[in-house]
């Protein structure tokens, strides 16, 4: 289960990353059907946003998994 945690939490991170440069700058033209916040209609126009919230949700799923591996031992 935390091996799917860790999994997912690096995809958000990177879904988040990607939607904020490619938003910004908007280098990966070719990537922009690959990216979520490109893909929900009702983040139309809120599209930096929703990829800060996709990264941060990303990280924190990475330190919960982190921590959760640590207290396992």
């Amino acid at each position: 289960m935390r091996v799917v945690l860790e999994i997912a939490g690096w995809l958000l991170l990177l879904q988040g990353a990607g939607g904020v440069i490619n938003t910004l700058f908007g280098w990966w033209s070719w990537a922009h059907d690959l990216l979520l916040v490109n893909r929900l209609s009702f983040v139309s126009g809120y599209e930096v946003f929703a990829s800060i919230v996709l990264g941060v949700l990303g990280g924190a799923l990475l330190a919960a998994t982190s921590a959760t591996r640590k207290r396992e031992g």
